[in-house]
């Protein structure tokens, strides 16, 4: 129950922050100063902390070593950009994608075998 209270945390904090980076890539909204965008997606981010840092502090505290928090974190962040990409920036998936993450679960495999 504890790794899925920090898996949620994670997906969360991931979900905020990649719209805090990426949601002025779609169409549309081109038009902002440089200034806006930043000050616009520090806001957004400011959020994210309130949950990516418990979930790397309760990881942590609940025996998950920093580590495999951080490659659990870059595969949910992986997951999160594709659906993001996909369904908010109307971007196609290619095969080539799906390669790329295979490797990289190849990754999370390793990480965490004993």
């Amino acid at each position: 129950m504890r790794f899925l209270i920090v898996i949620g945390l994670l997906i969360i904090s991931n979900i905020i922050m990649t719209f805090a980076w990426y949601w002025h890539l779609k169409s549309g909204n081109t038009h902002f100063p440089i200034w806006k965008l930043i000050l616009i997606s520090w806001s957004i981010a400011l959020f994210e902390y309130a949950f990516a840092v418990p979930a790397n502090h309760f990881g942590a505290a609940w025996n998950i070593k920093p580590f495999q928090l951080k490659i659990i974190q870059e595969v949910i962040t992986l997951l999160v950009f594709t659906v993001f990409a996909v369904t908010y920036l109307k971007q196609d998936f290619n095969w080539n994608y799906v390669y790329s993450f295979l490797f990289i679960l190849g990754a999370v495999y390793f990480a965490f075998k004993k």
